[in-house]
């Protein structure tokens, strides 16, 4: 059980506090309601790139990480398309300076031109190392447009081309601070070796005197049901074929989640998933293939991706998992096979919440998804998943029509 304490400053900022004595660490964790989601199509790529801004130091701290060591604290940060998340750890004593760099940089980071450029710099590099240069780095780009014709789900986080960051400006920048990272737009979680009632007095002491700010109101198109199957082949300089097909989902709080993420760790966990039983052991057809769900807020996605054995064809592959799929509707799973998909599940839980940090995160995620007390109902909604509930899901979601697939091929075939 995740014991936890939740306050609201009169600015709106939501902070939540798990008191945990087992360490003489304290985590600190800083959650932004805003993801790449929230960015104009003309302009993708902000929040992620903004997150790289939030590191070049203020005017009051001109380098954030000098003050962190000193404290013998540690950080790291990230963005997807629905949040920014922004972390610290360091040993308890010293919690203080969290606080203070972190209140500090919702206050004012101190944005200039030259800032920008650097940082601007960095992202068009990782753009082209992860996206463009890296052998089958460009599938997200081709396959969320495919999958997404209005939600903004339909650019990846890095963004939806390269020249969107190369035509950022600092009034950009400016203005998605001042609309997007705004006290009653975070939630700030801490857990660890630290005192609920002092929290609430560092709260007060460094965050209370943000000012409020007029929050950006979220308007975001819905996606429309995909009703007929779409389909894309390319041609890339890669070792060998892939295939990729992704469905679409409801939304992260479905009561339907638990299930589809049972069914693809039945499909794809690890070695005795069915998929990799089926088509890389018995049958040779992929050297490789996985299953997985994008877990995003709004609907998301369950992806199937995998590369193929040279001289497998992929229409071939493709039926084969289908095939599988197939199955996985027509008849009814074993109890052993759930059984062992849900300890494994309740495994990877308890040893998670073993970490102060992934506790502060986890809670800081169920607060912005409207309940921190999930974080103690998880293993008890997963273990009430039945056999039933899973091939229910996999009819519901797994139809051809509703299905984007992607043939990625090699054009170093022999």
């Amino acid at each position: 059980m995740i014991n936890f304490n939740r306050f609201r400053l009169d600015n709106g900022l939501r902070v939540i506090v798990h008191e945990d004595r087992s360490t003489p660490l304290a985590a600190m964790n800083i959650l932004y309601d805003v993801g790449s989601k929230d960015e104009n199509p003309g302009l993708t790529g902000m929040a992620h790139l903004f997150e790289h801004l939030m590191y070049c130091g203020t005017e009051n701290i001109p380098e954030y990480d000098l003050p962190l060591q000193l404290a013998g604290g540690e950080n790291n940060a990230f963005t997807n398309n629905d949040i920014t998340n922004y972390y610290i750890t360091l040993p308890s004593g010293n919690i203080e300076t969290a606080f203070w760099l972190e209140s500090d940089r919702m206050l004012e980071p101190g944005f200039t031109q030259t800032k920008l450029d650097i940082q601007r710099n960095v992202v068009k590099e990782e753009f082209k190392q992860r996206y463009l240069n890296q052998p089958y780095g460009d599938v997200m780009l081709l396959m969320r447009p495919l999958s997404y014709i209005t939600h903004p789900y339909r650019w990846p986080t890095i963004g939806m081309d390269i020249s969107h960051i190369e035509n950022v400006e600092i009034e950009h920048v400016k203005d998605f601070f001042s609309h997007h990272y705004t006290p009653d737009n975070a939630i700030l979680t801490l857990s660890g070796n630290i005192d609920p009632d002092q929290v609430y007095k560092l709260a007060l002491k460094w965050f209370g005197s943000v000012p409020e700010r007029k929050r950006a109101i979220r308007n975001l198109p819905p996606e429309p049901a995909q009703t007929l199957e779409r389909k894309l082949t390319v041609e890339r300089n890669v070792p060998s074929d892939a295939l990729y097909k992704a469905w679409h989902i409801g939304p992260r709080i479905s009561k339907d989640y638990p299930s589809l993420d049972l069914m693809t760790d039945l499909l794809a966990g690890g070695e005795s998933g069915r998929l990799y039983n089926k088509l890389v052991r018995d049958k040779n057809l992929f050297s490789e293939i996985n299953a997985y769900l994008t877990s995003d807020i709004d609907p998301g996605l369950v992806i199937i991706s995998g590369k193929l054995m040279n001289g497998t064809d992929i229409l071939k592959a493709e039926k084969a998992v289908n095939e599988v799929l197939n199955e996985l509707m027509d008849s009814a799973l074993t109890d052993y096979e759930l059984e062992k998909v849900k300890n494994r599940f309740e495994s990877s839980v308890v040893l998670s919440n073993t970490s102060i940090l992934n506790k502060a995160m986890n809670l800081s995620v169920y607060e912005l998804l409207g309940d921190p007390g999930m974080v103690n109902r998880e293993v008890e909604c997963y273990r009430a998943v039945s056999r039933e509930m899973v091939r229910e899901s996999a009819i519901k979601y797994l139809s051809p029509e509703n299905c984007t697939t992607l043939f990625y091929l090699s054009i170093n075939k022999k």
